[in-house]
């Protein structure tokens, strides 16, 4: 099973890295339910975030770009069609989704 270098943030706390599974189930597991994929090309990432968050009255996680999310979020890299390690380093990541 492939761990990838991924960003989690939670409603109720910061960002943090760690290492992840890219299995279905495991991504479903984090978010709560069916995932749903946002691309942001011009950050070379992919967040993922709970399908049906809002609908579930999930609570505020963070604003990327002008994108809201709500409930348990990741973040990776992409690499085509594929999730990949993701490319910016924490420190550097809060600065880019904060300007």
């Amino acid at each position: 099973m492939e761990r990838l270098k991924c960003f989690l943030k939670r409603p109720d706390s910061g960002w943090y890295a760690t290492n992840c599974s890219t299995s279905l189930g495991n991504l479903q597991r984090i978010v709560g339910g069916n995932i749903e994929t946002v691309t942001f090309p011009d950050l070379g990432v992919v967040v993922i975030c709970n399908e049906e968050g809002r609908l579930l009255g999930l609570p505020y996680c963070c604003t990327i770009r002008g994108v809201s999310f709500v409930g348990d979020i990741m973040v990776y890299g992409i690499d085509g069609e594929n999730l990949a390690d993701v490319p910016h380093k924490l420190k550097e990541w809060r600065e880019l989704i904060n300007a």
